[in-house]
């Protein structure tokens, strides 16, 4: 669970980094960014801010934030109906450093490895301006650096929603409480 709390905070922190990474969003946007937990309740470690500029049946363009340390838990992404070939996904680094983990067990090094069930192990640090393509099917978790990120998610149709997670404990949509509950 997260607090409404949170996801304002969330909200807060990922406009400042859009503005620091000269990403221009308007109040809609920022209203409807995804601040997430993923059902860990442990937002500030596990969680990211979202913004979906599109997402349709053939493409999606979003940018991720992520706090320093923050951790976008280990994810793939597989085919689903009408989308039988799988997502294909390009991130590009706008802003600050971003971990990323593919699988492999060349070492954690500057990351924090938040949970036990993240197993890919083979950090690539990338800088603004570096970008991988990452094919369907292929594991990997994200974490934002010392100063965090902000990162262009660009792909072909995303069914977030529906992609597996190594961590069984996960829940993709985020559960908002009142502050105090």
């Amino acid at each position: 669970m997260i607090t409404r709390k949170q996801v304002e905070e969330g909200r807060a922190y990922a406009r400042e980094m859009l503005e620091k990474a000269h990403v221009l969003v308007n109040d809609e946007e920022i209203f409807s960014m995804e601040v997430g937990d993923f059902g860990l309740s442990n937002w500030p470690r596990e969680g990211a801010q979202i913004v979906t500029f599109v997402n349709t049946n053939r493409v999606g363009f979003k940018v991720i934030c992520l706090k320093p340390d923050q951790s976008l838990p280990e994810h793939w992404h597989t085919a689903v109906e009408g989308d039988e070939l799988g997502k294909e996904e390009i991130l590009r680094v706008l802003y600050g450093t971003m971990r990323l983990y593919l699988p492999g067990d060349s070492g954690v090094k500057e990351g924090i490895l938040h949970s036990n069930y993240y197993s890919c192990r083979s950090e690539r640090i990338m800088k603004p301006g570096e970008q991988i393509l990452l094919t369907p099917g292929v594991k990997h978790w994200m974490q934002g650096g010392a100063e965090g990120c902000v990162v262009y998610s660009i792909s072909s149709a995303a069914h977030c929603q529906l992609d597996p997670f190594t961590d069984p404990h996960i829940v993709r949509v985020a559960k908002i409480v009142e502050d105090g509950e």
